[in-house]
């Protein structure tokens, strides 16, 4: 295991820290243990087992607006590897960055109008809308949350994460 998801006191993921940090967050009583690993981390006057997500026992708030750029990187992590065309799941070569709204129709650069998209459907849609092609978005492109993108882009060292990130 890489990390411990940490959880904001209303179960938000907040960030990923060592196994190290969490345990001190711990013992300093700042959070608890939501889900544990099997193995256990001993100490001459106590046993603790390994956190594979904690949560902290006060709330921190988080800017709600904070500016990302629109990249390759992170229009791919905010839309899973998946092409929003036709639902695929692909490997990063193979997946290129569509604009909804063409550049070529005076369709901006911006989070509201970039999708992921397979080659061939890349090239199946053209400098056409997802309208005039006869291919519908399987999602609204919309600007990420920055915490959710932070950790996409960080990856998921654990499945008992995924309920807490999605």
């Amino acid at each position: 295991m890489t990390g411990v998801l940490v959880l904001n006191a209303t179960y938000e993921p907040l960030s990923i820290v060592s196994v190290r940090r969490a345990i001190v967050l711990l013992l300093k009583e700042k959070a608890e243990i939501i889900e544990a690993t099997e193995a256990l981390l001993r100490a001459e006057q106590t046993t603790l087992p390994v956190p594979s997500v904690i949560r902290l026992v006060s709330y921190v708030r988080i800017p709600h607006r904070l500016s990302l750029p629109v990249t390759r990187r992170t229009v791919l992590a905010r839309d899973n590897y998946t092409c929003q065309y036709c639902g695929l799941v692909f490997p990063k070569a193979e997946l290129t960055i569509d604009h909804v709204v063409p550049r070529s129709h005076g369709g901006p650069h911006a989070w509201e109008n970039v999708v992921t998209a397979c080659l061939r459907c890349n090239q199946h849609k053209g400098s056409r809308t997802p309208e005039q092609a006869h291919m519908p978005l399987l999602s609204k492109p919309s600007s990420p949350r920055y915490v959710a993108l932070v950790l996409l882009l960080q990856g998921r060292a654990h499945a008992s994460w995924d309920k807490y990130m999605f």
